[in-house]
């Protein structure tokens, strides 16, 4: 069943990096790195959101800066207020912790991710 979810994910969040417009959510993975600590990596990604779309509940195995290149974006965090955030501004999002991203603007949104995680393990795990 964990399988299954994650798959449904990973297909929502759009998987591989693709040139495909009519997508909802595509993802574009820029860079991954090692870096000076040990066991982790950096990983920057691309995500883009037609308008009024979801990215569902998940976590990352690490700290995720999300920063808005354009649109409006709407963060969830699991135990907090939702925060929107418009180009030009960032939200820090903690290790492991449940949280969602929703276009609220009338056009795409677009985020630039950066994460610093642990090497090897899954950038994103579906929420339970």
């Amino acid at each position: 069943m964990k399988m299954i979810h994650a798959i449904a994910l990973a297909l929502v969040l759009g998987g591989a990096a693709t040139a495909h417009a009519e997508q909802p959510i595509q993802r574009t993975d820029l860079i991954k790195s090692d870096i000076d600590v040990p066991g982790h990596e950096v990983v920057q990604v691309r995500v883009d959101l037609a308008p009024g779309v979801l990215a569902p509940n998940h976590s990352h195995p690490g700290e995720e800066v999300a920063f808005v290149i354009e649109g409006t974006l709407e963060y969830q965090l699991e135990g907090r207020k939702p925060v929107t955030l418009n180009a030009g501004q960032s939200l820090f999002i903690p290790s492991g912790v449940v949280h969602s991203a929703k276009n609220v603007g009338s056009g795409k949104a677009s985020e630039l991710a950066t994460y610093i995680v642990r090497k090897g393990a899954p950038l994103v795990m579906p929420a339970k």
